[in-house]
């Protein structure tokens, strides 16, 4: 997605949360600079090559994720987990073929999943700086995502959440189709603020699929 058309969506998000833009600048500015100093980056070409032409499984978070994933033959799609479903996942034994995550899930997890092949998109905002300075450096084949500019090795390809943003990748990298798995939007049993996130990620993937 060009920043273009992101920049004055991204800007309803901050308003409507009263994110500080200059914070998400800052991290992503931090993440740049940690990639540019690891051995094992990857490009965004890795990524085109998993997903194009490909039928892509989304997993959300949701208490449903295991449940849902009985309705799908998984050797037919690219896996791509938001944050916390790679837990899920790997603990009924299901390695997905790539992760995003802004690191506020169960990260060793998710460095085990790296282990085993998974690609990591690592994402960037105003408050994960630190978990940033922690995990990164341990991780290979990571790209870089940011919800404000992109810089030249930090990416933006649209969305706000976890699992919004899954999607918007596998849109950006011309996946076949895309299916969730996973994902509850009317889910009452959160927070404030993560009701107001899941109310976002709604309306952001309704205008790609």
């Amino acid at each position: 997605m060009e920043f273009a058309v992101w920049g004055p969506i991204y800007q309803e998000i901050l308003d409507d949360f009263e994110f500080n833009r200059k914070d998400d600048e800052r991290s992503a500015i931090i993440l740049s600079d940690l990639l540019s100093g690891l051995p094992n980056v990857d490009d965004i070409s890795v990524l085109r090559r998993v997903i194009e032409g490909k039928d892509v499984l989304v997993c959300g978070n949701a208490l449903t994720l295991a449940d849902d994933l009985g309705a799908f033959v998984l050797e037919n799609y690219i896996v791509i987990a938001a944050d916390g479903a790679t837990e899920v996942l790997m603990n009924i034994g299901i390695v997905p073929d790539i992760i995003v995550t802004d690191l506020d899930g169960n990260v060793e997890k998710e460095i085990c999943a790296n282990q085993k092949g998974s690609f990591m998109v690592v994402h960037a905002h105003g408050d994960n700086t630190d978990k940033l300075k922690k995990y990164v450096p341990r991780l290979n084949g990571v790209i870089g995502t940011t919800q404000s500019n992109p810089l030249y090795n930090v990416y933006n390809f649209g969305g706000f959440t976890d699992g919004d943003r899954s999607v918007y990748l596998a849109r950006e990298f011309n996946a076949a189709y895309i299916e969730l798995a996973g994902f509850d939007f009317d889910d009452n049993n959160v927070s404030e603020i993560k009701r107001k996130k899941l109310k976002w990620a709604n309306w952001l993937i309704n205008q790609v699929l």
